[in-house]
């Protein structure tokens, strides 16, 4: 789980995600957003088995987005996750209401 300084900047989660990541990952987007960054795309294509601490990492990352006035945008979530997502009501705020 490392951060990329590009445009847009990138964040990749991968399996497995603890509870102790989410506060260490909102730091991280906390600083891409310090440095300029208004989108970051978060690659989660390596969350095979994805998990609630997983889910909770993605939500505390989707308010530190909206509170440092970035756009959190999921990138290749697996059918496991989109499926996860949408049964929490998390796939739209999200960015994933439509189809894959």
């Amino acid at each position: 789980m490392d951060a990329d300084v590009t445009d847009p900047a990138v964040l990749r989660l991968a399996s497995p995600v603890s509870l102790s990541d989410g506060p260490r990952l909102c730091a991280e987007l906390t600083r891409l957003a310090a440095a300029g960054a208004t989108e970051i795309v978060c690659d989660v294509s390596a969350l095979h088995t994805p998990q609630l601490s997983a889910l909770e990492a993605l939500s505390r990352l989707r308010l530190t987005a909206h509170r440092t006035g970035c756009h959190l945008r999921l990138h290749h979530p697996t059918p496991q996750l989109r499926a996860l997502l949408e049964l929490t009501g998390l796939a739209e705020p999200l960015g994933l209401g439509e189809a894959p």
